[in-house]
C-alpha cells in the first residue's frame, strides 16, 4: 500500500448510500451523462439539448424523464417549450469531480 494515500471519508448511512446509488445509476448511461454535462449550470429547452447532444427528440425526452423522475433534473414549462436544469448542486459537484478524474484534456 502506498504511504502517501490520504484517508477518505466514506458514506456510512444506509439512506445516503441508497440515494447515491440511485443517482449514479441514473447518470451512468452515456447519453444521460452527456445531457448533464451539456446542461451544467444552465437551463436549456428540450430542443436546445437535442441540438447540442445530437440525437432524436424522442430519445432525449426518454432520458430527460428518467433524470427528472430520479430527482436529478427539474423542469418548467413556458408556453409550448419545456426547460430543464440540474436540480441539485451536489450533482454538479459530482460531474466536476468526474471531469477532473476522467477527462484527458481538462484545462
Amino acid at each position: 500500500m502506498a504511504e502517501n494515500i490520504q484517508p477518505i471519508a466514506l458514506i456510512t448511512h444506509d439512506e445516503d448510500i441508497e440515494r447515491a446509488a440511485r443517482s449514479m445509476k441514473a447518470m451512468s448511461h452515456p447519453l444521460r451523462l452527456k445531457i448533464l454535462c451539456t446542461l451544467g449550470e444552465h437551463e436549456l429547452s428540450v430542443q436546445d439539448i437535442v441540438e447540442q447532444v445530437g440525437t432524436s427528440q424522442s430519445n432525449i425526452s426518454q432520458h430527460l424523464a428518467i433524470l427528472r423522475d430520479k430527482g436529478i433534473l427539474t423542469s418548467r414549462k413556458d408556453a409550448n417549450r419545456v426547460y430543464y436544469r440540474v436540480g441539485d448542486a451536489r450533482t454538479l459537484r459530482l460531474i466536476s469531480m468526474m471531469r477532473e478524474v476522467f477527462c484527458s484534456f481538462c484545462s
